[in-house]
């Protein structure tokens, strides 16, 4: 059998997926807050910038993988207006459950769907724009992930992953002693779940850097990769056009 990564530990491949599915299950109901305590506020200014990096119009599709608690999907359907189209999924129920509350929240109602990024139930050339955010490290297979989503995209279409990266050096050793030391007393404290940080910690990584990412987005059929760093490379976001 096959093996892959899970955070530091080396596991069967068909085992990741429960494995990650038990960790977002433990960390749906406290994500948002755990997001902010973590990030400092920091990531409401990473999605705010990968929407404005997606220049939506009104009435383009949009396909929000990975869509959690819905911050995405929820500030794109704003942009492309009622005659557009946002779909929100997630491999994860309980993930997906909570966005899709807060979506209700808010009076946003969108396509809702469990959804596996490796085998998308979409039509071919169907969305103006795929978006991924915190998601793509947690896939088995992101090759496989990254051509169903080029697979899904018109022709000129945008995928943006919003992930985290490869730190700049001089941030190295401080990075090292929050993730490891920090994140999971934190998410013991709030959470009542040090594992599932710790994990999240380390899936950080083992995820491919901001040039290997892009190799791997050309490679899975998109003419045109570039990436912005955020915050000194803890975070990037890479943009693929589809040729």
């Amino acid at each position: 059998m096959s093996s892959t990564h899970f955070g530091f530990q080396s596991v069967d491949e068909q085992d990741k997926a429960r494995r990650v599915r038990g960790v977002f299950d433990s960390v749906a109901p406290k994500y948002d807050l755990m997001n902010d305590l973590m990030s400092m506020g920091l990531h409401r200014l990473w999605k705010a910038y990968t929407v404005q990096v997606a220049n939506l119009r009104e009435g383009d599709r949009v396909l929000d993988i990975a869509g959690g608690t819905g911050d995405l999907s929820l500030a794109f359907s704003r942009k492309v207006g009622p005659r557009g189209q946002v779909v929100h999924t997630d491999i994860n129920e309980a993930m997906l459950r909570t966005g899709r509350d807060r979506l209700l929240d808010a009076g946003v109602v969108l396509p809702t769907l469990v959804c596996d990024a490796e085998k998308l139930p979409f039509a071919d050339g169907h969305f103006d724009l795929v978006s991924v955010a915190f998601g793509l490290r947690n896939m088995t297979h992101k090759d496989l992930a990254l051509k169903e989503m080029c697979r899904v995209l018109k022709p000129g279409g945008k995928l943006l992953v919003l992930e985290f990266s490869k730190v700049a050096p001089p941030l190295e050793k401080a990075y090292d002693w929050y993730s490891f030391k920090v994140l999971p007393r934190l998410g013991q404290l709030v959470a009542g779940d040090d594992a599932s940080y710790r994990y999240l910690a380390e899936s950080i990584r083992m995820h491919p850097g901001q040039q290997e990412l892009k190799a791997l987005m050309k490679n899975s059929g998109y003419g045109h990769v570039d990436y912005h760093n955020l915050t000194g490379g803890v975070v990037a976001l890479h943009v693929g056009i589809k040729c």
